[in-house]
Order: structure tokens, then sequence, then C-alpha cells
């Protein structure tokens, strides 16, 4: 239990990704990327993926090592990202994982949560409501059934919501209650660092990302992925909107404020997931290096 995984979470646009590499160089580790969208090679300038300078400045993994039209989940995420950790230990006391998708995080750090099997049927109820009726009643439903899995789940994204729903209904227990269970013990240690900010600041990061975004090239990276919009991986934020807009259902103005507004409760929700964890060492994202970097090494049980 000498093995060390430092695990960078918080909100989108925070600064994640350079703290991830300066700790990286700091202890001469690699990266594992626990940001479920960075995944897709297709998707790049819509998920905020590192740059060529930025994966050039330390090594990473799961990074573009999949495509739009892979099936691929969390629990071969799970799988994937401890085979790695176990070689990557052999090597380095101390390897890093960064992002901001919560529940890729907790799969490593912990386990994946279990359910009970439902009837199948459930799901096929729920997928016709949603082709009917849209992701608004199933979200609506949800808040009634279970206002905490409402408030810390990606609501936006169906999959994740029907999954809710149907353990809801076909246990007639709410989802939250079967989360954050006793798991099972990993060979190595979290030590987790969370960024922050005040909410105006965030927001404000957000939006100038999003403007990056497409000065970037987003809405022909959006285009090129038209044809496959209806795969789930793509059903994410700053893709959907744009693809409306290639539809000629809003204008850009629109697309582009939508953009912002369901990043902005993106964030939200994560903070709402973070900040679950009491163990979380927070800073302010204009903390400098040192300061933290000091207050990992108090908490590490060898000298770097």
């Amino acid at each position: 239990m000498n093995k060390y995984l430092i695990s960078i979470v918080g909100p989108t646009a925070i600064g994640k990704t350079a703290l991830s590499i300066k700790l990286a160089q700091y202890f001469n580790t690699e990266i594992i990327s626990a940001d479920s969208r960075q995944f897709f090679k297709e998707m790049q300038i819509g998920t905020a993926s590192p740059t060529k300078n930025e994966l050039a400045q330390a090594k990473h993994h799961f990074i573009h090592h999949k495509s739009i039209q892979d099936d691929y989940n969390v629990g071969t995420f799970e799988k994937d990202a401890l085979k790695q950790l176990n070689s990557l230990f052999k090597i380095h006391n101390v390897v890093i994982m960064v992002g901001g998708s919560g529940l890729y995080v907790n799969a490593v750090t912990h386990g994946l949560d279990h359910f009970p099997k439902v009837d199948s049927g459930i799901r096929a109820m729920l997928n016709k409501e949603f082709q009917a009726k849209g992701i608004i009643s199933l979200q609506e439903k949800l808040k009634t059934l279970d206002a905490d899995a409402y408030k810390t789940i990606a609501i936006d994204n169906p999959h994740r919501l029907i999954r809710a729903l149907e353990i809801c209904i076909g246990t007639n227990t709410p989802y939250s209650s079967f989360l954050n269970k006793e798991k099972i013990k990993r060979n190595f240690k979290t030590i987790t660092v969370g960024l922050t900010a005040d909410r105006e600041i965030i927001y404000s990061r957000i939006n100038q990302r999003v403007d990056i975004m497409l000065e970037d090239g987003l809405i022909e990276e959006v285009k090129s992925l038209l044809s496959y919009r209806h795969l789930n991986s793509l059903n994410t934020v700053g893709y959907k909107e744009l693809f409306n807009y290639l539809k000629s259902e809003w204008d850009l103005d629109f697309a582009i404020s939508e953009i912002k507004k369901n990043s902005r409760r993106f964030a939200k929700r994560q903070l709402t997931w973070f900040k679950k964890n009491e163990d979380t060492l927070w800073f302010d994202y204009l903390t400098n290096l040192d300061t933290i970097t000091n207050t990992i090494n108090k908490n590490l049980n060898y000298k770097k």
C-alpha cells in the first residue's frame, strides 16, 4: 500500500488538465484520464481534450483510444484502468488520474456500485417514453422518484437517466440508495485533489471555453459527425445543441447559449458529486503548485 493514485477532480473548465501535467512532471509519472468524453478520437474540440503540446509534456492514457462507434462503458473502463495502473505502479510510486466524470473516477478509486436485476421490459418502456415525449418527461419522473439522484447524475444523458429510472421502478427503491456502498479495497491509496472557485468565476471560465472551442472549429467538428448523431457518445453538451443548429431547428446564437447553459448545469452537478467525498483536499484554482505539492507530500508515506 505504498502506491498512490492522485485523483484530480473539479468542475469543467477549472484547470484540471494543467494541474495534472504539472503534478505528473513533479512526480515524474504518467496520467490516466477518467474523462469519459475524451476517450473518443472523433471528439476533440468539443471535449476540451489535451492539446498536442499538453500530451507531449506528460504521457497520457485513455485519451482518444476509442471510436464513437465502439461500445465502451464504465465497467470496461474500470477493468482497463486497473490493469493500466498495475503496470504503472511497477515503475512509479505515484500515478495521476484526472477527469470530471464522477462515475468513472469512482469506478477506479472505489469500484462500481452493484444493482439488483430488474425486468428488461422496464427499460423498453422508458425508451419508448423517451422517443415519444422526450427527455424532460423522464427527468421529471426521476425528480419525483429520487430527488437525490436527480441532483447528482447526468440527467441530460438519456442512458444514465433511464438506468436510474429502471432501478427506481423495478425495485420500488430510490436508485441513490444503492450508491456508495462499501466497495472492494484497492491495492493503492488515493489522494483526491479538488479544484474550485466562486460560482461566477466557474461560469465565466465555461463561457470563455465555449467561445474558444467555436474559434477552434467546433462547428466543423460537429458537422463531420452529423450522420452519427444517434450514438449515445454524441448525446453530450456541445454536440447535441449544434446538431439542432445544423438541422435548422435552432439558430446559432441560441445553440451557443444552450451549450453555455448546459455546461454550467453540468459543472453544478459535478461539484455536487465531488463534494460528497469528505477526504478531498480542496484548493482554489489559482493556488500555486508548491502549496498543492506540499499538502500532497504530507499525505504520502514515502519520500519523493
